[in-house]
């Protein structure tokens, strides 16, 4: 139990410190960058084929004995010098990644990737987005779904790969790409809106504390929080969700007319295979599949724009990283049964 208590006060300690040395670092760093303008971010292109290449290298060089080696070697050497002589000009893929969360917050680096990919793709091109979301604010997903039509509206072919969700907002973006493929047990659709809040009226009133709202303009608040909701209120918050679902139907059929938008719109969702059926989807294959498939006809570049970040940020993004990795696997372990 000594060397217990010992220990736990050694680590009290050691945490403190390195506590207190990491916020020493933010302030300094806070102090060096006050009053500088903030860093751009940077484009960040690779090329996949050769991604592709080095994994079929390497296991070349496992499975094949020196010989075989040196006769595929030799092969490919004559191959490639007689692409050098008679070059090919091959299409070009632009891969880009979208990983959503309830704010669309990677809406800031693709804005800046379509930009910098449309000065110079062309019809003969082809934009792959690898879309993961299961939705979030309409406002945010509205942007995010307006930087795709960006690449439409350019004539450039759009084709967006769901390898595990695009629910709701996600499925707003994704109906842009003129061709959708899906992952057979990815989760689509929730063509749908909701919006949710809880009310403590009665709770404040049992402890007799006022709570008073002012507002100019009839439905400048609808539903609160701590004050008495009306049914008037209601009504209007019922009101603006369905004319919002509405312009989310007309959004989705736009860029899908074969859809039954009415039977699709309501909120449900369907797993790649039956979406397919659905027409929500175009193709069930996964994004590996299709890039890998791509990627022996064409010069596939995958494009990410790299914010550069403060100290500060840095260490703020790491501690929101943990509590995320936290909540995330007490979630998991929580609805984990429902899958058993």
């Amino acid at each position: 139990m000594e060397f217990l208590t010992e220990y736990a006060s050694f680590l009290a300690k050691t945490v403190t410190l390195v506590i207190a040395i990491l916020v020493v670092l933010a302030s300094f760093a806070a102090l060096r960058s006050k009053g500088r303008r903030k860093a751009a971010g940077q484009l960040q292109v690779s090329k996949l084929n050769d991604f592709y290449k080095g994994l079929r290298e390497r296991l070349e060089q496992s499975l094949l004995d020196k010989d075989q080696l040196k006769a595929l070697r030799k092969g490919e050497a004559k191959s490639e010098k007689k692409q050098k002589k008679h070059p090919e000009s091959k299409p070009r893929v632009f891969v880009l990644d979208f990983d959503g969360d309830i704010k669309a917050s990677a809406t800031e680096s693709l804005r800046h990737e379509i930009t910098a990919l449309l000065t110079l793709a062309t019809p003969k091109d082809e934009v792959v987005l690898r879309l993961e979301s299961g939705g979030g604010m309409v406002h945010s997903y509205g942007l995010a779904s307006s930087q795709l039509a960006r690449i439409r509206e350019a004539g450039v072919p759009l084709t967006v790969c769901i390898d595990k969700v695009a629910a709701s907002g996600g499925y707003m973006m994704a109906c842009i790409g003129e061709k959708i493929i899906s992952a057979p047990f990815a989760i689509l659709g929730s063509i749908g809106v909701v919006a949710q809040l809880p009310n403590v009226n009665r709770l404040l009133k049992k402890h007799d504390i006022d709570f008073e709202v002012l507002t100019a303009g009839e439905y400048k608040r609808t539903l609160t929080v701590f004050g008495e909701n009306t049914e008037k209120g209601r009504e209007k918050f019922q009101e603006d969700l369905d004319i919002t679902h509405q312009l989310f139907k007309n959004f989705v059929a736009r860029y899908r007319p074969q859809l039954a938008i009415d039977e699709v719109a309501t909120g449900e969702v369907w797993l790649g295979l039956a979406a397919l059926e659905k027409q929500l989807v175009d193709e069930l294959k996964t994004s590996d599949e299709y890039l890998a498939d791509r990627a022996k006809k064409s010069e596939v570049y995958h494009l990410h724009y790299a914010e550069r970040k403060s100290l500060q940020e840095r260490i703020g993004m790491a501690a929101s990283g943990s509590v995320d990795r936290l909540l995330l696997n007490w979630w998991s372990r929580l609805t984990q049964q429902r899958f058993w």
